[in-house]
């Protein structure tokens, strides 16, 4: 019994490491980061204190009948403010020494003397602290899950004017502090409601389950509650790609975890070689990466490369040697990516059938030849999207008939590679620049792509949106490979501010306190990815 013990003891370990997800995607914040935040909440906070409501103060001490109304707050100056990360899953925003200038309206009832104007009154010394606790809700998305708030104002001073101004001053202790404790009551509720409802509703932009484009979608939903340290905040997504048409399938991650231990920039994103397979494996499984060209689709190039090499002698042993040319090309399993401190390749196995194809006749087979390929990949950044840009490193063909026609088919790599990389990685890579061309080359080539929607042109030129809120934006993005993950580092910018952001999105009071998870639609605007 004690023996099992121990050997559970020394198990539990790997026990726990084993089940923790690893994650496709991850996003360290570091204390940089903060501060740009911090400058962006402090004049979102600024605005919700100026949008203060005081309750009306009414009451009577002796023979005197007195109102105050119509609170409002006229100035703020919080000029000492702090926002830290606090372990293990906080942040604490701090507002020290701050001043804040009301105007407000009097009634006074003195005997048969009736008085009636405004007070301008100045709080002084307020003190603010709040501790904003963070965790993923239900949906994997970011949360601000609860918040404690204290609020405290060590003075305030109150000016009076008119007729009864010396009977306000003899009664202002009493006022100043009526109106110095229904301030600091209406601090806290203020900012529970600007973190848990429209703060909230900031995050709910962060996309968790979206539609790519009408073939994949992405699964960026967090794994777990974020990691606080004293100098950083890290987020484990799924970062996981899925197929439209099996979006309940789920991909095994055994690639390595993307490790962060940078800190110099605002925000790190890494992406492990599981996000990038599991884009490819979706395409593979939606059954795009297959494409079937025939007659006047086949580029006239091509075929006369074909047909005048070792292709000619089959062509000419066939009694439908003029009939259309048909061809079939399709990956025969989902590409793989390797991300190697020396850079990003992606490797493709496909195959090539070549046929004949008489009219009213069934299609003559004359060779089907296996290919392999090995594209190198640029990872980079622009606004928010990530992007990748794909070029023809190495090309093999060879026969899955003979040795003899695997001989013959090298005299057809050179000129096959050279015409894979003057027309069909611009496609690839979303640059449009054989849309002109003329000639055979130009005709057809549209039609005919090595690894047809690998990463499909349109998508390839507007990238994929990363999981950050709307408004905020990376600028400065350098890019580094480690073995089986890479990073981008990059400092953050606020392209709109968070009272605009809100204010798109401020929630209905009828609507769900939460959005459905269910996949968005791509959004048509580049801006938005």
């Amino acid at each position: 019994m004690a023996a099992g013990s121990c050997l559970l003891l020394l198990l539990l370990p790997w026990l726990v490491t084993a089940s923790r997800s690893p994650p496709g995607c991850k996003i360290r914040i570091t204390s940089k980061g903060l501060d740009l935040v911090k400058q962006e909440g402090l004049r979102f906070v600024e605005q919700e204190l100026q949008n203060i409501t005081v309750s009306d103060l009414h009451g009577k001490e002796g023979q005197f009948h007195y109102n105050i109304s119509q609170v409002k707050v006229t100035d703020l100056q919080l000029a000492f403010s702090d926002l830290n990360f606090q372990p293990q899953q906080h942040l604490v925003f701090n507002i020290n020494n701050a001043s804040i200038s009301l105007r407000f309206r009097r009634q006074l009832l003195y005997w048969f003397f009736y008085d009636i104007g405004s007070i301008n009154a100045s709080a002084d010394g307020v003190h603010i602290h709040t501790v904003l606790q963070l965790a993923k809700d239900e949906a994997g998305r970011l949360k601000i899950s609860n918040m404690t708030c204290n609020a405290s104002i060590a003075r305030m001073h109150a000016g009076f004017s008119g007729t009864l101004r010396k009977v306000y001053e003899f009664l202002s202790t009493f006022i100043v502090t009526g109106m110095r404790f229904l301030l600091s009551q209406q601090i806290c509720p203020s900012l529970e409601h600007a973190s848990l409802v429209l703060l909230n509703s900031l995050l709910d932009t962060v996309p968790v389950r979206n539609y790519v484009d009408e073939h994949i979608g992405i699964d960026y939903s967090l794994l777990r509650d974020p990691s606080v340290s004293t100098d950083t905040l890290d987020l484990d997504f799924k970062g996981m790609f899925f197929p439209r048409v099996r979006e309940d399938q789920e991909l095994e991650n055994h690639a390595v975890e993307p490790v962060i231990k940078e800190t110099e920039r605002m925000v790190y994103v890494a992406f492990s070689e599981y996000f990038f397979d599991s884009a490819m494996h979706s395409y593979f499984q939606a059954g795009v990466l297959a494409i079937e060209l025939q007659g006047e689709k086949v580029p006239k190039d091509l075929e006369v490369l074909l047909r005048a090499t070792f292709f000619g002698t089959i062509f000419m042993l066939s009694p439908s040697v003029d009939a259309p040319l048909r061809l079939v090309l399709q990956v025969s399993a989902p590409p793989r990516c390797i991300i190697k401190p020396s850079g990003t390749s992606v490797s493709v196995s496909a195959f090539l059938n070549i046929s004949l194809v008489p009219p009213d006749r069934p299609p003559v087979q004359l060779s089907s030849m296996a290919m392999e390929t090995k594209l190198s990949a640029k990872v980079f950044l622009q606004g928010k999207a990530l992007r990748v840009q794909l070029d023809l490193r190495r090309f093999r063909i060879y026969s899955k008939q003979s040795a003899l026609e695997s001989l013959a088919l090298f005299s057809l790599q050179a000129p096959l590679k050279t015409l894979l990389q003057l027309t069909i990685m611009p496609i690839i890579n979303g640059r449009h620049c054989c849309s002109h061309t003329t000639g055979s080359v130009g005709r057809g080539m549209a039609g005919l792509s090595l690894i047809p929607s690998l990463l499909p042109a349109e998508r390839t030129k507007k990238g994929v949106q990363i999981p950050l809120p709307e408004g905020m934006d990376f600028t400065k993005e350098v890019v580094t490979n480690h073995a089986g993950f890479l990073t981008v580092g990059a400092d953050l910018h606020f392209s709109k501010g968070l009272r605009e952001v809100i204010e798109k999105y401020r929630p209905v009071p009828t609507a769900a306190a939460y959005p459905s998870s269910q996949p968005a639609e791509p959004s048509l605007d580049p801006g938005s990815l």
